[in-house]
């Protein structure tokens, strides 16, 4: 039995090869991977060996869209995380922290030496097995006294290496300079640097570490515990999502006194009902629970540097015919010696460069779109052809610049 192909071609009456489609999708063009999904089946499409990237293509079967849980939309206000920040020393290194040219870290072990009880110079100081770091982390909200965060620990001078370091005892202040945790413990680097000269391996990032738990709060976070009103802060700001969050929050709390109320695009207003005035802790949770059908903007996501792109089903483009060919300019440069003849007077031996430059351009290839066609239908259609991702996202800014794309497009 002939296998089927896939995706379906149909030829027109000029003999022109034709892509069909019935479902709806979500595309990820990246030039590593070529593998064609459809629910849980996955279709590998055999591409010629002209093509140089590959895509993904999620196919996604049509209907309504997925809803998204309510605490999967918004912030609420009040409920943050609170950055911290201090700096501290890393001791116990094998040879690799600070070298002489860092002065700040002696002066930083100095002092620790001295609230010790031991006077010393930091000019006097010569180790190698300390290095001064900046040590970072996130006071996440309603966090409470004893409890433990995660810390993170950079280099500030020249140290090659904090592997088997341990942070010495630090403060973490917020940016209200007060003091919210103290961090102390090993560091893990994931990672690390070994040999010297002319003869070096590095694996990672061998001069940022990680504490985990490393940090322990001491003082509560500055949260605002909701009371009466709660305010709701879209994290993608937008008319309909926030009026449709109006809608089904009134009707699961508010079906005959609307409770909610869309104040803007990225915020929404709801009221404490009286059934849970004196348990907001609960009313939060249910709020959370919500479902919305978050409306997702037509966009088209680009990233040049690798070769990426992202694009939604909702998509659409007008009725184009594209034409695109490649033109390839070579030019190079090759070294001949010139040298005098035999028993010549005042010659010398000289490098001459030769340049050649040599021009190719590909024969170009059309794809005809018809109304209604969707750039799941153009990136497979031009990946078919042989196009590599690069040639898509070029196509696809001529096509925005055209009028023919009906979405933003994004360069990243």
């Amino acid at each position: 039995m002939p296998e089927k192909q896939w995706p379906p071609m149909n030829t027109d009456e000029r003999g022109l090869k034709t892509l069909t489609f019935s479902e709806s999708a979500f595309i990820c063009v990246h030039p590593r991977l070529s593998m064609f999904l459809s629910g849980s089946v996955g279709n590998l499409l055999t591409m010629s060996k002209r093509i140089l990237a590959l895509a993904i293509a999620c196919i996604l079967p049509a209907g309504p869209a997925v809803a998204a849980r309510l605490k999967d939309l918004v912030d609420v206000e009040g409920v943050r995380d609170n950055q911290l920040i201090g700096y501290g020393l890393v001791v116990g290194l094998a040879g690799t922290g600070d070298r002489q040219q860092t002065i700040f870290p002696y002066q930083s072990l100095a002092n620790v030496l001295e609230r010790m009880g031991i006077a010393v110079s930091g000019t006097a100081l010569r180790v190698k097995n300390t290095a001064a770091v900046m040590v970072t982390a996130t006071l996440p909200a309603f966090a409470q006294p004893g409890m433990h965060i995660d810390a993170t620990a950079a280099a500030v001078g020249d140290a090659m290496n904090l592997q088997g370091g341990i942070l010495v005892l630090t403060s973490l202040r917020a940016a209200d300079g007060q003091v919210y945790a103290i961090a102390q413990g090993p560091v893990v680097t994931g990672g690390f640097a070994a040999g010297g000269a002319g003869n070096a391996q590095s694996v990672n990032h061998p001069t940022v570490g990680r504490s985990p738990g490393g940090a322990t709060v001491e003082r509560a976070a500055p949260s605002v515990a909701p009371k009466s009103v709660v305010r709701l802060q879209l994290r993608q700001s937008d008319f309909t999502t926030s009026a449709r969050m109006v809608e089904a929050i009134n009707k699961k709390f508010g079906p005959d006194v609307p409770l909610a109320r869309a104040e803007s695009a990225g915020l929404v207003s709801v009221t404490i009902p009286p059934a849970f005035a004196a348990r907001p802790t609960e009313f939060m949770a249910e709020l959370e629970g919500v479902s919305v059908d978050a409306d997702r903007p037509a966009r088209v996501v680009v990233n040049e540097r690798t070769g990426t792109i992202v694009l939604g089903k909702d998509v659409r483009i007008a009725p184009v015919a594209i034409l695109h060919g490649n033109l390839s300019v070579q030019i190079q440069t090759t070294f001949t010696v010139s040298q005098p003849n035999a028993l010549s007077q005042g010659g010398q031996t000289e490098v001459v460069p030769q340049t050649t430059v040599g021009a190719k351009e590909e024969k170009a290839r059309n794809i005809v779109l018809k109304q209604g066609a969707t750039v799941e239908e153009l990136v497979i259609a031009l990946t078919a052809i042989g196009s590599t991702p690069r040639d898509v996202i070029s196509i696809l800014q001529n096509l925005r610049s055209a009028g023919a794309l009906d979405a933003e497009v994004v360069v990243i």
